[in-house]
């Protein structure tokens, strides 16, 4: 009996403390996410002046590259050091490496050290989003979990919003080199805290790391990025180089698979993938990274050319979107926290998503900007659904022991995902929009797009009004394109959703709190 009692009185007590312990803990996981997804709308901003300093014009797509390939490559390999050695060493070792990498590209003196410098950084990037997603894995349970998606999405929309406006005023003020430096009090302030706050057990693994099924990784995800990015723009989709990549990929791939059922310790371990739950939510984390990361590339570039809005607050023209994403998120976490039921949100997330895609495809230079921001709303309703749901069912689907590589994994079909959408939408948008060109301006709108389908304003404003007009109606083509492949690929979401089976949320909600007590 008092024993009983003892157990009621814990109980009661774990719920009033566990958020006082959990929110400072937040607090500093935030912060470290927030870097992970800031730095790179900051530096997009800050690119032209520092191609004006450093020169390098030619290797410019490189500062980007190197950063993508190094946070994709080391994002799997991150997640299994976590389940191996334990999660807050190897989280705070991301945060050193990432420090590291922008200190020394704040201090580039040439455009080769920036991209080395760079690929530093990227190497730890790789590890923050994927130790904020585990450490919340490990601290809240899936149950409870719903109630803080919406301070993940909060960051996710302050830094896609902020993120242009914050890297053009660093710039103009402070310069170009402040743009790395900003991250280094904001990582320190994350470090003092998860160092002194974050308590989880220790691990040591007694197997060792398995360094061929990382290399081979490593091997495939770099030629799957590169043929992404390289494809019909460096070279074209047919051309030598890239057909060299897609086998190197498809042979380390194959290898890698067939390396992780003979491993001792595999960097991937393929037992997670018999969960069907944690295999569709790879395959709708890949399709909704596909989508988002091609919306958030188009839609300026549409409201810039054809509507005449300024380039200089890019990121509120995303407001619309990312306000929707945002007040969809919480409610979705809350209403999964307090009746444990989340099999709704995938299936209306997708659904949301592939109307809303249909939508942006429709408009052409008579759409209003209201209109546009209605149809971005529905777009990130959709998204709302399904941002945080995916990583918190996949989650759900495995052991504890597996939980930063199940982070690890999903985290990487995502990226994945975002490379393959920006690749494939922005092939389509460049040839319709070349197509159409050359169809409504001739020659000379031929040759205006010969190097780039995308004008900025400064390129735009010294055209002609004929050859003005004719690029406005180009883009609205190409979105048109772009935009009907997404809510296609949208579609296939939904059907992926079709057949997610609800399981119960581990840990516990309101009605079984409710129970001891009484």
């Amino acid at each position: 009996m008092a024993q009983a009692q003892a157990e009621a009185q814990i109980a009661d007590a774990i719920p009033e403390k566990r958020p006082r312990s959990v929110r400072v803990v937040l607090l500093a996981l935030m912060i470290t996410m927030m870097l992970a997804m800031l730095d790179n709308m900051i530096i997009g901003t800050a690119m032209p002046t520092i191609v004006g300093e450093l020169g390098g014009l030619a290797h410019l797509s490189w500062v980007v590259t190197a950063y993508t390939l190094a946070t994709a490559a080391s994002t799997p390999l991150w997640g299994k050091l976590g389940d191996m050695y334990g999660r807050k060493g190897v989280f705070m070792s991301s945060i050193v490496l990432f420090l590291i990498g922008s200190a020394l590209s704040g201090m580039a003196q040439d455009m080769g050290q920036l991209i080395g410098f760079r690929a530093v950084q990227g190497l730890g990037a790789g590890g923050l989003m994927v130790g904020v997603m585990a450490i919340i894995g490990d601290l809240i349970p899936p149950r409870e979990r719903g109630k803080y998606q919406g301070m993940m999405a909060g960051v996710m929309a302050l830094a896609m919003i902020g993120g242009p406006l914050v890297g053009g005023t660093i710039t103009d003020h402070w310069g170009w080199r402040w743009a790395f430096y900003i991250n280094l009090p904001l990582g320190i302030v994350a470090l003092l805290a998860i160092s002194a706050v974050l308590h989880l057990p220790k691990k040591r693994a007694q197997a060792r790391i398995d360094y061929l099924g990382a290399g081979l990784l490593t091997i495939g995800i770099t030629a799957i990025v590169l043929v992404t990015t390289w494809g019909g723009t460096e070279y074209a989709w047919t051309s030598a180089r890239i057909m060299e990549l897609i086998g190197i990929g498809v042979a380390a791939l194959v290898g890698f698979v067939f390396w992780q059922t003979k491993a001792a310790e595999p960097v991937v371990p393929l037992h997670i993938f018999r969960s069907r739950n944690f295999t569709l939510m790879s395959v709708i984390g890949f399709l909704v990274g596909f989508v988002m990361f091609g919306a958030t590339l188009f839609l300026p570039l549409y409201q810039q050319s054809v509507q005449g809005a300024s380039a200089t607050n890019s990121g509120l023209l995303l407001l619309p979107m990312l306000g929707a994403m945002l007040v969809t998120s919480m409610v979705a976490g809350r209403v999964t926290t307090s009746t444990g039921r989340y099999y709704v949100f995938p299936v209306l997330g997708s659904a949301l998503m592939a109307v809303g895609l249909y939508l942006l495809s429709t408009m052409d230079t008579g759409t209003s900007r209201l209109t546009s921001g209605v149809f971005m709303a529905v777009v990130g309703l959709g998204m709302g659904c399904l941002m945080q749901v995916t990583m918190l069912v996949a989650q759900n689907s495995v052991e504890m022991k597996d939980m930063g590589v199940a982070s690890s994994t999903t985290t990487l079909f995502r990226t994945l995902g975002s490379s393959f959408g920006v690749a494939i939408m922005g092939a389509l948008f460049n040839n319709r929009v070349q197509d159409v060109m050359a169809e409504r301006a001739g020659s000379l709108g031929a040759e205006v797009t010969e190097q780039s389908a995308q004008l900025d304003a400064a390129s735009l404003a010294k055209l002609p009004d004929a050859v003005r007009e004719a690029y406005q109606h180009a883009v609205s083509s190409g979105i048109h394109s772009a935009f009907l492949l997404g809510a296609v690929v949208a579609v296939a979401s939904l059907v992926a959703a079709v057949f997610v089976k609800e399981v119960a949320l581990k840990g516990s909600g309101p009605k079984e709190e409710a129970a001891p007590a009484a």
